[in-house]
């Protein structure tokens, strides 16, 4: 019972999603497929207006950009699948064979002419409702079209009008988190060439580090869902530049990322205990504390960059003149810079040379990254 129980619990875990859609969502798309419903009916006389509310009903998105194109891809499926079954009617008259026939060729037809899977889709189902019926209707291929046109330009009005989702929140956890990350990383790695640390903390570190991998994908999602959220949409000029924020700061985090990863396993697969006896090995581990700082005081910069009046400076840019080494408070990150000290070897380490060259090349990258050189 124990194994048909679980798949059980799977297959509802499929067909549910782990948080609701916004009940406001749901507000709109009734308030489309309605105004779709009664314009029809105003515009065509037409009784029922099926295809201009499964048009409202399948256009209002969670973007105005993503409604728009649907919109598109729907028109452009219900266009064609009426002309051909038009076009196999007149041909063939109502022979019920030339509804499985005309699906068959609507196949064919979107397969041959690239169509998205929304726009492929609706070529068939639309051939099939006009053949069954109104096949035998004048004009009612052509009103088909229209409706169609007006429920989708009335699904986009809705949602452009009624409060335009701007995704600018999500975007802005996730690319906070991806710091947050990196930063815990650069620490840990700092710990570990400060103290000796066994087989089991190295293990540990590099599959923190992998796993920024997936944080950064997550960040990239966000951001790039933040962006189309802001396409078409009436209040996107006023967001636009906290998006833009946040996309630099991904993608800074993302470089930076790359070069943490790089360290953590060259750290991983080259550690010796005496290490922590090295001098260049301690300033290293200092450096890579003061990395870790200046990445939270950049997400920081970023997180100051987002008052009403969309000032485009934060403490960063302000202070990226300082000299002065920061240190953490109570209240979050110091304001200064804190990566300023170069590291400097005077003779290299004879057993441990490469790993300490990695490092130092490495440390030296993502201090530029940090700081925009």
């Amino acid at each position: 019972m124990k194994p048909l129980g679980r798949l059980q619990e799977s297959t509802l875990g499929r067909l549910q999603q782990s948080t609701r859609t916004p009940f406001l969502q749901v507000v709109k798309t009734s308030a489309a497929v309605i105004a779709a419903w009664f314009a029809s009916v105003a515009l065509l006389h037409q009784p029922l207006p099926i295809f201009a509310a499964i048009a409202a009903l399948l256009v209002v998105l969670p973007s105005v950009n993503q409604s728009f194109v649907r919109g598109l891809e729907r028109s452009v499926g219900v266009i064609a699948g009426v002309l051909l079954a038009y076009g196999a009617g007149l041909l063939f008259g109502g022979a019920t064979w030339i509804v499985l026939a005309i699906v068959v060729v609507s196949l064919v037809v979107s397969w041959a002419l690239r169509l998205t899977p929304s726009s492929a889709n609706q070529v068939p189902i639309s051939a099939m409702l006009v053949l069954s019926i109104g096949a035998e209707t004048p004009h009612y291929a052509v009103d088909r079209i229209i409706e169609t046109m007006i429920g989708a330009a009335i699904a986009l009005a809705v949602n452009a009008l009624i409060v335009p989702p701007v995704l600018l929140a999500p975007a802005h956890l996730a690319v906070g988190r991806l710091a947050r990350d990196v930063a815990a990383v650069l620490d840990e790695t700092s710990t570990v060439l400060a103290e000796p640390v066994g087989a089991d903390r190295l293990g540990g570190l590099l599959d923190r580090a992998r796993a920024l991998r997936g944080v950064q994908a997550k960040s990239l999602a966000a951001v790039t869902a933040g962006g189309e959220s802001l396409m078409l949409n009436p209040r996107g000029s006023r967001n636009r530049r906290i998006l833009e924020a946040d996309r630099a700061l991904h993608d800074t985090m993302t470089v930076v990322m790359n070069r943490v990863i790089g360290m953590v396993r060259s750290v991983h697969d080259n550690y010796d205990r005496e290490l922590v006896d090295d001098p260049v090995v301690h300033d290293i581990s200092v450096e890579l504390g003061r990395a870790a700082h200046d990445v939270r005081l950049l997400a920081r910069a970023t997180e100051d960059d987002r008052p009403d009046d969309l000032r485009p400076t934060g403490p960063w840019s302000r202070r990226r003149g300082s000299t002065t080494a920061g240190t953490d408070t109570d209240d979050g990150p110091d304001e200064r810079p804190a990566l300023t000290a170069p590291v400097i070897v005077l003779r290299p380490d004879p057993e441990h040379w490469v790993l300490v060259g990695s490092l130092l090349e490495d440390l030296r990258r993502v201090r530029a990254e940090i700081i925009g050189e």
